[in-house]
């Protein structure tokens, strides 16, 4: 036996109403995450830069599992010639071995704890950290992200 859903004008009004917020919502969660992360510190002189260690699992039709790790955020923004405290956060994965390429600086992210590296930039640009266990496809990655110096 089938049910008949009967929608009354006020019904409808509310399911729509519901719809926009749930989508302006998700608007503007997504908007906050595209702004670069860019904080300082009690001494304004020291710019504290945060990411976090993030992982997305999937299960293809063949019933294998997948995951992919990256950096959240992706991208973040320093000025060149003044001191950076860069912490990531481990959240997913046991640990990750990384590297900022260009400017000789490696470390560990290991999860449930937090990272710093301190340096200071000297040159301008755009700097790749990368994940050294997840470097390609076959291990999850790559697991990137990006330091841009201006």
């Amino acid at each position: 036996m089938s049910k008949i859903v009967i929608l009354n004008r006020k019904k409808i009004q509310l399911y729509t109403v519901i719809a926009a917020v749930v989508i302006l919502a998700g608007a503007y969660i997504g908007w906050q995450q595209t702004k670069p992360t860019v904080a300082t510190a009690g001494d304004s002189s020291t710019q504290i830069l945060q990411m976090v260690t993030g992982e997305f699992t999937a299960k293809l039709d063949n019933g294998k599992q997948i995951e992919s790790y990256q950096f959240s955020p992706s991208s973040v923004y320093a000025k060149k010639n003044q001191p950076v405290e860069l912490r990531i956060s481990g959240v997913n994965g046991q640990s990750h071995p990384f590297v900022i390429e260009g400017l000789n600086i490696s470390a560990v992210i290991h999860k449930g704890k937090t990272t710093v590296v301190k340096f200071t930039p000297k040159e301008a640009g755009v700097y790749t950290i990368l994940c050294q266990t997840h470097d390609n496809p076959q291990d999850g990655g790559p697991m990137v992200g990006y330091l841009f110096v201006q």
